[in-house]
């Protein structure tokens, strides 16, 4: 008796080759619909599926596979007697491979203006319940659900007449691999259109190879980069740039890309962020692309180097040219000019990377993994909780304001217990990841290269003592915006009319970790 093998694709590549080989190598292959009408128009003799089960498609094609004759062929145990006898009995063959790949429900999502009736046609039923089936029974029956596993199948029967039982487990755990995708594209997809965000029972998210890394945060870390297969994902992530120059990016690299980029959305006029270890060391806005470049590297020089520059505007020529003059792993931009993309192609190593868009809108999750599971929160999308609310005796001028504001979309983005001083749209110092508040303060007035007389100071928590005021006063800062909420905050006011500071809370921290 010939061997038998059923196929059902929906991606050809590669099919009709490897029908060929099974022919071939003495199967005979059963096929339904679409796949079973490709592979006789090329010359292979196809048995049809509804000749197998002895009973029509119905419901528009809805069944087809969906009965005993499929399904016991592909689960008997082929050495058990007894499933053997009952086979027999009921007159079903055995079913030794099954080749099914599924609707292309990723593709329908994707497109636009579809209907969750078009979407709903397009998930798959018989082929996961062939496919699972398959590879349940692997010891017994081949499942392939990968046009690139053809050929391994292929060479090992022509080599050794069978397919070994390690191959067999490798293609069965590759069906559960793609099953789980699949039905978490459908399950993120679902729960999207209802609009519901509670966080569910179980947690899955649709993850599809984007990059293998040469390694992770250090050389003994292997690494991959993975991006989210759901249409409602907003485009301007690091996901979706496209690199246009230099060597590929690193494991940090893409960290640090993904930093500046968020930081890029909190900002409306032409504004240029600087990532150092996925930290700002400097932020600017001016009126154009140049100047706020140039305000960045006086900020801060040293840190700069080697680092990540991004613009949310078209970087041109001039701005260029001055980037080429020091080291930078990677400049980001929604657009370069002609001749700035010249200019910065011209360094060999240095990474060129184009924004797709840099819209705010944005319905997943922020995910971070823990020994054993993970934690899953909403992005931090809100900047203030309400209207501001001044403290103290003194309001903040209009500009003071202008600067509070800037510095706020800063220190949101600084990991804490974080510090932003800044003035003229510019910062001045910024201070990140201490242990405790005033180290923070001190660490970014000390590391300023300006006077700060006049500047303005962000935290992205409360000042649980009047200290960290009282450094800001003694440095010449003038106004202070704060979350607010202690129960020193009193003592915090009180300090802040000392030195005539305007201070301001907003109701809302920006905790960082």
């Amino acid at each position: 008796m010939n061997k038998r093998a059923i196929i059902s694709v929906y991606n050809k590549n590669g099919i009709v080759e490897f029908a060929k080989k099974l022919k071939e190598f003495g199967y005979d292959i059963i096929s339904t619909g679409g796949t079973m009408k490709y592979l006789t128009e090329n010359g292979i003799e196809v048995i049809n599926v509804s000749d197998v089960t002895r009973f029509p498609e119905i419901l528009d094609g809805r069944v087809k596979t969906l009965h005993p004759n499929i399904h016991a062929g592909i689960l008997a145990i082929k050495d058990n007697e007894e499933h053997l006898e009952t086979l027999k009995a009921l007159d079903i063959l055995p079913i030794d491979m099954v080749v099914v790949n599924l609707y292309p429900f990723k593709e329908t999502i994707f497109k636009k203006n579809i209907t969750l009736e078009e979407v709903i046609e397009n998930i798959d039923i018989g082929g996961p319940t062939m496919i699972r089936a398959a590879a349940k029974n692997f010891k017994y029956t081949t499942v392939i659900v990968d046009p690139e596993d053809y050929d391994i199948v292929a060479m090992e029967i022509e080599k050794n007449g069978y397919i070994s039982l390690e191959t067999r487990f490798y293609l069965a755990t590759k069906v559960f691999e793609y099953t789980s995708y699949y039905d978490s594209m459908i399950f993120n997809y679902f729960k999207h259109v209802r609009k519901d965000q509670t966080f569910s029972k179980h947690f899955t998210v649709p993850l599809e190879l984007l990059q293998s890394l040469r390694y992770g945060e250090n050389p003994h870390q292997k690494a991959s980069f993975y991006k989210v297969s759901l249409p409602f994902i907003e485009t301007s992530n690091i996901v979706n740039c496209i690199q246009l120059h230099g060597k590929e990016l690193s494991y940090n690299n893409i960290l640090d890309s993904d930093s500046a980029i968020e930081l890029l959305k909190e900002f409306d006029e032409p504004t240029c962020v600087a990532i150092k270890h996925n930290n700002p060391c400097a932020v600017a806005s001016a009126e154009n692309i140049f100047d706020a470049y140039k305000k960045v590297y006086e900020s801060d020089p040293v840190s700069i180097f080697g680092g990540i520059v991004a613009f949310n505007r078209k970087v041109d020529k001039d701005t260029a040219e001055q980037l080429k003059k020091i080291f930078l792993e990677i400049v980001i931009a929604p657009e370069f000019d002609e001749d700035a993309l010249s200019i910065l192609c011209s360094k060999k190593d240095l990474r060129v990377l184009k924004l797709a868009s840099l819209e705010k809108t944005d319905t997943f999750y922020d995910i971070k993994s823990v020994n054993g599971g993970a934690l899953v929160q909403e992005k931090d999308r809100m900047l203030f909780a309400d209207q501001l609310q001044v403290v103290t005796e003194r309001k903040p001028s209009e500009k003071e304001l202008e600067d509070l504001i800037f510095a706020w979309k800063v220190v949101k983005h600084v990991k804490s217990n974080a510090i932003v001083v800044a003035k003229d749209k510019m910062t001045l110092g910024i201070g990140m990841g201490q242990t405790n508040r005033i180290w923070a303060v001190e660490h970014a007035i000390s590391r300023s290269r300006f006077d700060l007389k006049g500047a303005v100071l962000a935290s992205d928590a409360f000042f649980p003592f009047s200290d960290s005021v009282e450094a800001a006063g003694k440095a010449g800062i003038s106004a202070i915006i704060q979350p607010g909420g202690s129960i020193r905050d009193k003592d915090s006011i009180e300090m802040a009319n000392k030195f005539n500071i305007a201070m301001v809370f907003t109701g809302i921290r920006h905790f960082r970790h």
